[in-house]
C-alpha cells in the first residue's frame, strides 16, 4: 500500500471495522484521510485515531448533504490531487424500527436507511471516480442479513441487499476505468454499530457456537482482509462480497450438540 492514498469514512472508535481496515492499510504504508459523523462523542473518539496515523485530512462529513461531500472531495483534490481507494463504513436506521416486524417499517425510515446505508456508496463512487485517473478501489461493509433473515435486522437487511447489488453495478460501470468495487461481509463483532441492533448479544453467541471455526472474527482479521481487497494483491477482484465470518455463511443447520 506504500504510496497509495485513501479515504476512510465511518470510524467511530478503536473497535470500528473501518478502523481495523485503516490501521492495516497504514501499517502497509498507505496515507489516509478520515471523516466521521459530526457528533461530539464520535469526534472525541475518532479524531485521536486519525491523528495517531498522521492523517493530513480529518473532517466531519454528512452523506445526506451534497455540499458537505463537495467540501470533502474538494479538500482531497487540493491536498492530494488524486485518490487511490475509499472505505465506506456507513449505515444508519431508527433503532426502534429494527425491533418487531419488517413489514411495519415506516416509509420515512425506509428512505432514510436506504439513503445513508446504500445510496451513499453510489454517491461516493461517482465523486471518487473523478480523482481516480490511475484506477482505484472502492470497499463497503455489509452483513449476512442482506442474504438471509437475521433477528432485529429488518430494514437494514433490505438496505444491505441494495448495497450489495450496488457493488455489482458500480463494478461494471467503473471497471473500464480500472476502478474496482467490492464488499466485505464480516460476522458479528462487538462494535458501536452492532450494539445498535436488538438481540446483538444473542446473535453474537449463536454464531460463535455455530461457525465452522467455532468463533467470531477478530478486528485484525477483518482489517487485513479489507487491506487485501484495497491493495494490488486483489487487482483481479471486483464486484464481490467477501465473507470474513469464520465460515458461518456456508452453514445450513446449527451444530446439533
Amino acid at each position: 500500500m506504500a504510496g497509495k492514498r485513501g479515504l476512510v469514512m465511518g470510524v467511530a472508535n478503536d473497535r470500528s471495522l473501518a478502523w481495523g481496515i485503516a490501521r492495516a492499510c497504514h501499517e502497509q504504508g498507505a496515507e489516509l484521510a478520515f471523516t466521521w459523523q459530526d457528533v461530539e462523542g464520535i469526534t472525541r473518539r475518532a479524531k485521536p485515531l486519525a491523528e495517531s496515523v498522521n492523517a493530513p485530512i480529518m473532517m466531519t462529513a454528512d452523506v445526506t448533504d451534497g455540499e458537505s461531500l463537495d467540501r470533502l472531495f474538494d479538500k482531497i483534490s487540493d491536498v492530494w490531487g488524486k485518490l487511490d481507494f475509499v472505505v465506506h463504513s456507513l449505515a444508519f436506521s431508527d433503532r426502534r424500527e429494527l425491533d418487531g416486524r419488517y413489514v411495519d417499517t415506516t416509509l420515512k425510515n425506509f428512505l432514510m436507511t436506504m439513503e445513508i446505508s446504500a445510496f451513499s456508496f453510489t454517491e461516493l463512487a461517482r465523486r471518487a471516480e473523478l480523482l481516480m485517473d490511475d484506477g482505484g478501489s472502492l470497499l463497503t461493509l455489509t452483513y449476512d442479513g442482506a442474504q438471509r433473515v437475521m433477528p432485529s435486522y429488518n430494514v437494514m437487511g433490505v438496505a444491505k441487499a441494495a448495497l450489495e447489488a450496488s457493488v455489482r453495478y458500480i463494478a461494471a460501470d467503473l471497471g473500464p476505468r480500472g476502478i474496482r468495487a467490492n464488499a466485505l461481509s464480516a460476522g458479528p463483532m462487538r462494535t458501536l454499530a452492532g450494539a445498535g441492533v436488538g438481540d446483538a448479544r444473542y446473535v453474537y453467541t449463536w454464531t460463535q457456537k455455530n461457525t465452522p471455526l467455532r468463533r467470531n472474527p477478530k478486528l485484525e482479521e477483518v482489517g487485513n482482509t479489507g487491506m487485501y481487497l484495497l491493495s494490488d494483491l486483489a487487482a483481479g477482484v471486483t464486484g464481490e462480497v467477501h465473507y470474513v465470518d469464520c465460515g458461518y455463511n456456508v452453514i445450513g443447520m446449527g451444530v446439533v450438540d
